[in-house]
């Protein structure tokens, strides 16, 4: 079974999935909600730096995030006229110091890395994302079947116009095309709404606030997969119900309330233990090997090694076996710790090309289970693999507040 467990650990909300008994994925959001990813303010632009083609923006006090002037080409002005309009035309103007414009915080802060803000502003639903700024129509990579993205390509594109774009995401593949048409156009109200609000609000305002993690979890699982959604919080149970009522009425028998003062909900599914674990530089596998995962402020490293395996298999096949547990590990703590950016992956040596090319195929195909974007680039000579996830949320170790 497939369990989303959500409680509270320290000052924190954790929301854990948790797959046949084992824990696959947490979250620590802290219950102040420090974290403003997807939220959209009216910022002011502090100053602009020519030589990296950025500006830096303060969209709340005392937070200031950076802004690429390469990838947003044209900016939202907070006060310019008919904005959220279809058939408005954008300013093409350039920024300047002290402008207000409408941001989007794109990326979390990492580390010592401000938020990265954007002025194409996404919007996500349970079937679709509506992109405002971003023409076009796109799909999810997941979604194969030619013939169906052809048909439902069509009729988005008699439902689209102006300056709005979506990107079909997988759980529309299982769902009727109304459902996904409608919630675009739910999307497309709000965006609006939300774009003309800017007009009488001032700068440091915050225009949307985006769903909290736990509620995400919901909104981001597939179709089918969740078979119980459990807190044994009071106030996140309203929240849950009153999100699930209007957005996801179908999932509401799902949701339970885990009331046992003889076995607390962390107890009953070890979930202290899966967090000091997920946390642990070193990860044993079953066969006697283990991973080592190193964080830097580029990268993170993972180092696999053969440990106490000690099995009657020739060399070959030993260090074949080893790498192949290995990836697939890999694949769970990617999701795990929601490691992002560039990871580089030290296997152990294979003299035989076969091999290698044998473990590049199966750890390709773990990482495309992976629902946040993942792609295997390559491997080196010296069995150096190279893997890039997309950076959405800070990653694990950073909730918990280690660096």
């Amino acid at each position: 079974m497939n369990k989303l467990i959500v409680t509270r650990r320290q000052n924190k909300i954790m929301t854990a999935v948790c797959t046949d008994g084992k824990i696959g994925e947490i979250s620590l959001e802290p219950e102040d909600g420090n974290s403003f990813l997807g939220y959209i303010y009216i910022g002011k632009v502090k100053n602009i730096v020519k030589n990296i083609n950025a500006a830096f923006v303060e969209f709340a006090e005392g937070q200031t995030g950076y802004y690429s002037l390469t990838e947003n080409k044209v900016h939202l002005f907070a006060a310019e006229p008919g904005r959220g309009k279809a058939d408005s035309v954008p300013s093409f103007r350039p920024l300047k110091a002290g402008d207000e414009i409408i941001v989007q915080i794109a990326r979390d802060s990492v580390k010592t890395k401000a938020p990265v803000l954007t002025s194409n502003l996404n919007f996500t639903g349970k079937y679709c994302v509506l992109t405002a700024g971003k023409k076009g129509i796109g799909f999810s990579s997941k979604i194969n079947d030619s013939l169906w993205k052809q048909r439902v390509k069509q009729k988005i594109a008699e439902n689209l116009e102006g300056s709005w774009g979506i990107i079909v995401r997988t759980n529309a593949y299982q769902a009727e095309e109304a459902l996904v048409l409608q919630e675009f156009s739910d999307l497309k109200a709000l965006c609006i709404k939300i774009l003309q609000s800017a007009s009488h609000r001032t700068w440091g305002s915050c225009l949307y606030q985006a769903p909290s993690a736990f509620t995400a979890a919901i909104r981001d699982s597939y179709t089918g997969f969740l078979d119980e959604i459990i807190t044994d919080c009071d106030k996140i149970y309203k929240q849950l119900y009153q999100y699930m009522e209007q957005s996801q009425p179908e999932a509401l028998r799902l949701l339970k309330f885990y009331d046992d003062p003889l076995l607390p909900l962390d107890k009953l599914y070890s979930l202290e233990e899966a967090v000091e674990k997920a946390l642990s530089p070193k990860v044993w596998l079953k066969s006697g090997g283990y991973l080592v995962i190193e964080y830097t402020e580029a990268l993170t490293v993972i180092d696999v090694n053969t440990g106490k395996y000690d099995g009657k298999k020739t060399l070959p096949e030993t260090i074949m076996k080893i790498n192949l547990e290995a990836a697939e590990e890999i694949g769970r703590q990617l999701r795990l710790r929601n490691l992002s950016g560039i990871i580089i992956v030290d296997f152990i040596d294979m003299s035989l090309e076969e091999d290698r090319n044998k473990l590049m195929k199966c750890l390709n195909e773990i990482c495309a289970r992976d629902q946040v974007k993942t792609t295997v680039v390559d491997i080196t000579p010296l069995n150096l693999v190279e893997i890039t996830r997309k950076k959405i949320r800070r990653p694990l170790h950073e909730q918990a507040g280690l660096h």
